[in-house]
């Protein structure tokens, strides 16, 4: 009997370590975090271009986001209209001065849009490496000042209401440390791709009352 009830409880135990472990496997999604304005406020940030659009093939959003250019066109103008009309106590520089300012000095500048931002999309990256911080610290000095707020990806995903979500990440960074000094992932669902990254933006950029 005493052998039976050891066996049982240790049953248990694995059942309850087995669960547990399950348990932290999955990913907690963390809310998003708005951008911190009022530390940013009469600050100039530099935004960086949107690299990396993706849609998942089973949401059916493809052929809104043909061709890519066009679709990494609109994206940009969505981020760059959310922020000077959300955030106007930020100085902003656009990506478009960024793409002028590289094709002004080709040798001595590399070109926003292939700069490799993308791999900042992995919340283990804590700080800016070589080479790509060096080619932000030079562009962004040249156009601004020490700061960039870089777009990682933009990803959009089928939800469990039906619809699809846009998931875009985005981190601040001080070009002359290195550090990522803030990142969140904006998430939300519309009817297609840019009424999902529309709203997604009003979490990180909540509009006051």
């Amino acid at each position: 009997m005493a052998g039976r009830i050891g066996a049982a409880a240790v049953l248990a135990v694995l059942i309850l370590v087995e669960a547990c472990s399950s348990r932290a496997a999955v990913p907690v999604e963390v809310a998003p975090q708005p951008i911190p304005t009022m530390a940013l406020a009469g600050r100039t940030v530099t935004l960086y271009p949107i690299s990396l659009i993706v849609p998942e093939r089973e949401l059916g959003w493809d052929s809104l986001l043909s061709p890519r250019a066009l679709a990494l066109a609109q994206a940009d103008s969505l981020l760059a209209k959310a922020v000077t009309e959300r955030a106007p106590e930020i100085v902003w520089v656009l990506p478009e001065v960024l793409r002028r300012t590289a094709r002004q000095a080709p040798g001595m500048f590399a070109n926003p849009d292939q700069m490799g931002t993308a791999v900042l999309r992995n919340p283990g990256f804590t700080k800016l490496l070589d080479p790509l911080r060096s080619q932000l610290r030079l562009l962004t000095g040249a156009t601004g000042d020490r700061l960039a707020m870089i777009p990682a990806s933009l990803v959009f995903v089928s939800d469990t209401s039906g619809g699809g979500r846009a998931e875009l990440t985005m981190v601040l960074a001080d070009v002359r440390t290195g550090a990522i000094t803030w990142r969140s992932v904006a998430r939300a669902v519309g009817d297609d791709p840019w009424d999902a990254l529309d709203r997604a933006l009003e979490t990180i950029l909540p509009i006051m009352p």
